[in-house]
Parts: structure tokens; C-alpha cells; sequence
């Protein structure tokens, strides 16, 4: 059986806006984020952190983590959205 593509659902999508505003409010360019990242450990080139932001790739725990820990924020804000505490 092929292995299928698992489309991208509501709390992704959240979490892909939240990143790149968060972002932006930051002044940060996505090869700043993606560099961010990558020296937590998490390697990540700012085409993977586009594609992210524009929801054509997963973001799955670990880059969720790693993302938070470079804006600084907790998870719960990007699957919640900018307005979380």
C-alpha cells in the first residue's frame, strides 16, 4: 500500500499562521528562524520553515518544539494562536 499524504487539519494550518506572525512581530527572517532552530538541534533550512508557514508541510512535535523554543513562546500558543497567553 502507497503511503499517502495526511492532509493538514485545522490546528495545523493555526499553528502554520501563528509561526510566521510570531515571526514577523519578531523581525526575524524565515533563514533567521530556520537558523534559529537548526542550533537547537533541530536541523531546518527556511524552505522547510516556508513550506511549514504556508501548511504544504507537517509540522510534527519536534519541529513544533524546537520552533517555540526559538520565538521563546510556549507550544500552546501555536496551536492555540497569537492570542494564547
Amino acid at each position: 500500500m502507497a503511503a499517502r499524504s495526511l492532509e493538514i487539519g485545522p490546528v495545523g494550518i493555526r499553528a502554520a499562521r501563528t509561526i510566521e506572525i510570531l515571526r514577523t512581530e519578531r523581525g526575524l527572517a524565515q533563514r533567521q528562524l530556520a537558523g534559529r532552530v537548526t542550533a537547537l538541534g533541530r536541523p531546518m533550512s527556511n524552505t522547510m520553515l516556508s513550506r511549514i508557514e504556508r501548511a504544504q508541510r507537517r509540522c510534527d512535535v519536534d519541529d513544533l518544539a524546537a520552533i517555540t523554543e526559538a520565538l521563546l513562546v510556549s507550544p500552546l500558543v501555536l496551536l492555540q494562536g497569537p492570542t494564547a497567553p
